[in-house]
């Protein structure tokens, strides 16, 4: 397993179903409109860490790209499907806990204009705002399905959310904090499913790909 400290890379699982998910690249960020919910797009590093994607999953032969619908999910896979010419599909049960909300501030402003969340996730908690059972049961829900609508010996690459990467990984793991892992901008983490449905965490936050490009905070 690796976390942003080190990284490590395994060979292909052949034996089963290889899930990799991706964290969406650098967003921009979205100050209070009052009314709609803000769904940023990419900045020009965000985007420029998109394309690493494909260096990511060279040679673990990816066959399907599934996405959270919010716009820095999509942009973050759009480079990949394009170099395999494949189609994203969407789930919406992947999208991160921050979806309703009509402000964004990325992490690693959120230290100095949110610091209360911000010590928050530091700590392994979500905000306050997030029901965290509700919106842990809705990822569990997304996963199963990403896991059961695809043929056991497929690699599929799932674009989401660090918070969406942290609970399901909190479910198989049995941790007692949701955000327990650093999961960085367009970071993967790797999650093997046998044919008889046991399922393994094989890596964490592999960041090699793109760790010139990292925004630390």
């Amino acid at each position: 397993m690796a976390t942003a400290a080190g990284d490590v890379r395994i060979g292909r699982y052949r034996q089963g179903m290889q899930i990799l998910l991706i964290r969406h690249g650098l967003p921009d960020r979205v100050d209070p409109t009052g009314h709609a919910a803000a769904d940023p797009d990419l900045t020009a590093i965000g985007r420029e860490q998109a394309q690493r994607a494909i260096a990511a999953v060279d040679g673990l032969d990816v066959s399907s790209i599934v996405s959270s619908p919010m716009a820095r999910a999509m942009q973050t896979g759009e480079p990949l499907a394009a170099h395999l010419g494949l189609e994203i599909g969407t789930d919406p049960d992947l999208a991160e806990y921050d979806s309703g909300l009509s402000a964004y501030i990325p992490i690693h402003e959120a230290k100095t204009a949110a610091p209360e969340t911000y010590q928050r996730i530091l700590a392994g908690h979500l905000p306050e705002f997030v029901d965290a059972a509700a919106f842990s049961a809705r990822v569990r829900v997304g996963m199963r399905r990403v896991i059961d609508t695809h043929e056991h010996h497929q690699t599929v690459a799932v674009f989401c959310h660090g918070g969406v990467i942290n609970v399901w990984l909190q479910h198989l793991l049995g941790l007692d904090r949701p955000l327990v892992f650093p999961i960085d901008y367009v970071s993967m983490t790797r999650v093997l499913i046998s044919r008889d449905g046991r399922t393994r965490v094989a890596s964490v936050n592999e960041t090699q790909h793109v760790r010139d490009l990292l925004v630390r905070h």
